[in-house]
């Protein structure tokens, strides 16, 4: 008798290969559709943004990351799925602060997630075509050319632009759907990380690629790129799998007439609970007083210019400044995303419904309480260590003179906490598959 893993018969089980096999079938749909371009987009005009640097090539090469790299492109897909994580953080932000949507949560989470479900759909509608409008109109006036000529609301320019507007709509939209479709009938619960992951994982051969255009450093820059990717990594799946477990005593059963001793188990709190998410939300705020400044820029006021100058200068992405603050707030949302989710949970009062409790800590708030004080210190380490990841790209660049290539590393480093997440997710969804077919990690054949 010897073990073999269950993973040998990841292919020879008909039903975890047919999802396979269409999971991939619908990445492939989406990179296809990653290439129609936008209606009367100038590429031209979207090159030069890209290779220019500064403040518009900061968000550019955000939003890139976040769409999949599908902006470098601006296909119909430039907005990826940004939309739906955009109107699902709006969603879940709003629950503890209106009292009427919790209490619809704690009432019934099941018909609450439903709810929650539906109207994320819903308003992901007008955040994509607001974030279509803006997208165009901030790179434009950051890069000081108009990526899509003659666009506007006015005139003979209002069927054109609101036929764009349109696409890049339906395109988000479509993005969600293949999706959803993934979750449903490939890997489950993992479509939209996918769609992201494609994007991401496509582009990592260019960034590294681009290293090598310097004849005289390319080898050596790659070989570093390398190595600090796999210490990134290296370093993510260590944080990513952290845990405090606090021990938990369930109470026992009644078997017949007797009652079985109570169970003792414990309750997983995460080191990094946020994942992504406060990257993005520090990212979007200190990008906005530079975009705001860029419309001032021109002012004839001269303290109204000078003041435009130092926000573009400061917010651009390119001063020390820019990354000591996106290392402050990004440990800063990290606290604050990490209270919001744990509160939803609530952990005390579910805790206390199946009878279960912590010792020596009295059930229902008191215990809720308890845990978010050992949720915030643990969370400390991961908070910290998001913001290295962030800054990431400036503490290289004061090492390494990687001139232009710096901005490449943010979407390494940022890139491979999605990667490797995703990467981690979908390893544990196939490997519960495989149990469920009845192919156990432990198999035991002759």
């Amino acid at each position: 008798m010897k073990q073999r893993s269950g993973w040998r018969y990841l292919w020879a089980a008909q039903d975890i290969r047919r999802k396979l096999l269409v999971t991939l079938g619908l990445l492939v749909l989406y990179r296809v559709a990653a290439h129609i371009p936008v209606p009367g987009v100038d590429r031209a005009a979207l090159a030069s943004i890209l290779q220019g640097g500064g403040t518009a090539g900061t968000l550019f090469g955000l939003l890139d990351l976040l769409s999949g790299g599908t902006v470098s492109n601006f296909s119909v897909l430039a907005m990826g799925v940004y939309p739906y994580i955009t109107a699902q953080i709006i969603l879940q932000l709003l629950v503890p602060i209106v009292p009427a949507l919790q209490k619809r949560m704690e009432d019934d989470p099941r018909e609450g997630q439903r709810w929650m479900e539906r109207w994320t759909y819903i308003l992901s509608i007008p955040m994509a075509a607001l974030q279509a409008i803006g997208q165009i109109n901030i790179f434009s006036s950051l890069g000081q050319v108009q990526i899509i000529p003659n666009f506007g609301f006015s005139g003979a320019n209002l069927l054109p632009s609101a036929t764009i507007i349109v696409v890049m709509t339906a395109g988000t939209m479509f993005a969600i759907w293949l999706g959803e479709l993934i979750s449903e009938y490939g890997i489950r619960n993992q479509g939209l990380s996918l769609i992201i992951f494609a994007g991401i994982v496509a582009r990592i051969p260019y960034n590294f690629g681009s290293l090598l255009q310097d004849q005289q450093r390319g080898w050596w820059l790659l070989l570093i790129m390398l190595v600090v990717t796999v210490l990134t990594i290296i370093a993510i799946v260590y944080v990513q799998q952290g845990r405090r477990n606090i021990p938990v005593m369930y109470p026992g059963r009644r078997i017949g007439n007797r009652m079985s001793m109570p169970v003792k188990g414990t309750l997983p709190l995460m080191v990094n609970m946020a994942g992504m998410i406060p990257l993005i939300f520090a990212q979007s705020i200190l990008t906005f007083p530079s975009i705001l400044a860029s419309f001032f820029v021109n002012s004839q006021v001269e303290w109204v210019k000078n003041a435009a100058l130092w926000a573009q200068g400061a917010f651009g992405g390119q001063g020390n400044f820019y990354w000591i603050m996106y290392f402050l707030m990004v440990v800063a949302f990290t606290f604050f995303y990490t209270d919001v989710l744990f509160a939803q949970q609530n952990y005390g009062e579910n805790l206390k419904r199946s009878g279960a409790r912590v010792p020596g800590v009295s059930p229902g708030g008191p215990t809720q309480r308890y845990l978010t004080r050992v949720l915030r210190r643990i969370t400390l380490p991961g908070a910290l260590f998001l913001g290295i990841v962030a800054v990431l790209p400036w503490l290289i660049g004061l090492i390494l003179p990687l001139g232009n290539n710096g901005g490449l590393l943010l979407v390494s480093s940022a890139g491979l906490l999605i990667v490797v997440g995703v990467v981690r997710d979908t390893f544990f969804t196939i490997e519960a598959e495989l149990k469920l077919h009845g192919y156990d990690e432990k198999l035991l054949v002759r």
